[in-house]
This record gives C-alpha cells, sequence and structure tokens, in this order.
C-alpha cells in the first residue's frame, strides 16, 4: 500500500537574498494512504501551499528539520524529477506556461519518463482521446503549447488530465478549485473522482473553501493555521468550517 508520511515537517522560505528567513511550516505531522483523500483547509498565509510545494521541491523552500517517505523512501533527499518519478504528483493553483512544448508531447514525454519506457504510439494516442473527451479538452489542445493561452479552467483541466494520464501514488491538489466557475468545477471534480475511484492514489487536496467538497467527499479533513494542522476530523468538519469560518484556529494560532 503506497503511504506519504509526514512527520514533524519545518520549512522556511527563502526570501532571495539571505537564504532560508521566516519559517513558515512549524511541525505537520501527516500520513496519506492509498485510497484515502485528505482536504487541507484553512485561511490565507497558514502554509497550505507551502506545504504542496516544499514536499515536490520547489527551491523556494528550505526543508529546516523533519522527514517525509514515499513508500519508505526519503522524499526529502530526491530531486525534483525523482520525486516526480517515484509517484508525486502536484496539480498547482497557477500552472505555468511552457511555449514551444506541445501538449501531445509533454503528455508523453512525462509518461515515458514515469513508466520507464515509451508507451505504445497507437495505445496511447486512444489513452489520451478518451481522457481529453472525459473532461471535455477540445483534441486540438494536444497540438498547442502546454497552458500558453489557456484560461484559468482549460489549465486546470490539463492538469487532471495528466493526473488521469500518469496515475501517481500521490496526488497534491494545490487550490484546483481556484478561478473556476461552476461548470469547470464540476468536469475538474469528476476527473478527480474517477482517478479516486481506481483507490490506488492518495489524495492531498488544499483548498480555502467548501464548494469543491460537494463534489469531492474526503475522509479526512485537517484544518491549517500557523503552519501546523490545528485540528483533524471527518467530513463533518468541512461543514463546520462552512458555518464558522477559521476565526478560532486563528486566533488560537496566533497566541501559540
Amino acid at each position: 500500500m503506497a503511504t506519504l508520511e509526514i512527520h514533524d515537517l519545518h520549512v522556511s522560505v527563502d526570501d532571495g537574498e539571505n537564504g532560508p528567513g521566516k519559517e513558515i511550516l512549524r511541525g505537520v505531522d501527516l500520513t496519506v494512504k492509498q485510497g484515502e483523500t485528505h482536504a487541507i483547509m484553512g485561511p490565507n498565509g497558514s502554509g497550505k501551499s507551502t506545504l504542496a510545494y516544499s514536499l515536490a521541491g520547489h527551491p523556494k523552500y528550505t526543508i529546516t528539520s523533519g522527514t517525509v517517505l514515499l513508500d519508505g523512501e526519503d522524499v526529502l533527499s530526491m530531486s525534483v524529477d525523482e520525486r516526480a518519478r517515484a509517484g508525486l504528483f502536484l496539480a498547482m493553483q497557477y500552472p505555468v506556461e511552457v511555449p514551444g512544448v506541445s501538449v501531445s508531447n509533454f503528455l508523453r514525454t512525462s509518461a515515458t519518463a514515469i513508466r520507464g519506457e515509451a508507451p505504445k504510439l497507437r495505445t496511447w494516442v486512444k489513452e489520451v482521446r478518451e481522457a481529453m473527451e472525459r473532461l471535455q479538452i477540445d483534441p486540438a489542445f494536444a497540438e498547442r503549447s502546454v497552458n500558453e493561452g489557456f484560461s484559468g479552467g482549460e489549465k486546470k483541466r490539463h492538469e487532471i488530465l495528466q493526473l488521469e494520464l500518469l496515475k501517481p501514488k500521490t496526488a497534491i491538489l494545490d487550490e484546483t478549485d481556484s478561478g473556476l466557475d461552476v461548470d469547470a468545477l464540476r468536469i475538474v471534480s469528476e476527473g478527480v473522482n474517477r482517478v479516486r475511484e481506481g483507490g490506488e492514489v492518495g489524495t492531498l487536496l488544499i483548498t480555502h473553501y467548501t464548494r469543491i467538497l460537494r463534489y469531492i467527499k474526503p475522509d479526512f479533513v485537517h484544518v491549517f493555521a500557523d503552519g501546523r494542522i490545528a485540528e483533524s476530523g471527518g467530513s463533518e468538519l468541512a461543514d463546520e468550517l462552512e458555518e464558522n469560518g477559521y476565526e478560532k484556529y486563528v486566533k488560537g494560532g496566533a497566541s501559540a
């Protein structure tokens, strides 16, 4: 069973000149098992996205202490591409444009790196076409440069297209609902649910709002505040946050 284990993780942000600066994550403990969906919720500045990018290996963030294991392997000793090949997947809040690299080439190159060999072209073309149809992505997008000129919704659907095709062990979805209209949110959520139904992927869903949780039902909800998990519970915790907000956690974090 694929398991992501985060223990006492402390992370500081690089200010660009003087190296590691302010500590953002202040001792995060979390275990995500295969087939489980964990929602990370919290106010702006609580450290949610820092957790996502630190796990992926973004150079802006410095791990000062703690461990991260995926199937018992030390994630923090891996390069960014090694983490991806090991089975970590990050859907970014703001997907970047990659001019000059077509979606079709990007997807097949990524699949080759993950699988260790190039997928058979005829089978792969059919697999990509069907996945694009499910996500209501125009087939013409396959020949466009990655995310170049894409709308916000198109970028997010492309992220989920990658998720469906690459089949990681652990998927980190950083505010996938950000900037989506109702229809795009439904389509993206359906894509995430298709992956979840396979029971092989552990999902870490990072969000501010409960609206995406109306479509994607989490097994666990964690409230992030001041760089830590302040409270954990089931899906009912998300309902409580919808009603009462984060005020009590922000106040508690400020006094910690």
